[in-house]
């Protein structure tokens, strides 16, 4: 717990940038380079780092992620000098890497190599008995950030809430109730 957690979204990583916010780089690398920059491994180092949406990393990126899944070092953009990483590595994606793997847009082999240990997390609709705790959790969270009362829902809303479909998540339900608090006013299915 005190170690670091380092989370990236893979999806807002561009092509021409990422190699030096995951991998860091020199000073002097690239213009606009006017220090040396950890990137996201090392600054992780002895941690987790979370790959959140791995699914969206570009396609020229994998291998050198492979790459430091295998052998445990990065190389700084601008260095010729690899740099050993002790890292951890959560990934999560919304979408099925096999599929994607199949289409050609994700490698096989990072693919096996991050699938040591795979957690499904089913869909919100797939859980109708969560709604209600998520719905007093948010309700809890979003009363004390605008400072109004909580909100509870009687019987048949928590029934319309709880048969909706939610092809959103857990994210559309958050935003659902923020939403009434932000226009204070009761919650309303879309």
């Amino acid at each position: 717990s005190d170690r670091p957690f380092v989370p990236v979204n893979c999806a807002a990583l561009t092509a021409t940038l990422a190699e030096s916010q995951l991998f860091g780089h020199e000073k002097g690398a690239f213009t606009g380079a006017l220090g040396a920059s950890l990137g996201v491994f090392r600054a992780a180092q002895s941690g987790i780092v979370f790959l959140d949406e791995v699914g969206e990393m570009p396609l020229e990126l994998q291998p050198k992620l492979l790459r430091v899944l295998q052998e445990g070092e990065v190389t700084p953009v601008g260095s010729a000098t690899p740099v050993s990483v002790d890292v951890q590595i959560i990934a999560a994606t919304n979408r099925n890497l096999e599929a994607e793997v199949e289409k050609g847009n994700f490698r096989e082999d990072l693919y096996f190599r991050l699938n040591m240990v795979e957690l499904g997390v089913p869909s919100l609709r797939e859980r109708v008995e969560d709604i209600p705790d998520f719905i007093q959790h948010f309700s809890n969270r979003f009363a004390q950030q605008y400072e109004r009362d909580v909100w509870r829902p009687n019987a048949e809303t928590l029934r319309d809430f709880c048969d909706y479909r939610w092809p959103g998540n857990i994210r559309q339900l958050s935003h659902v109730i923020e939403q009434s608090y932000v226009l204070d006013c009761a919650p309303m299915l879309p």
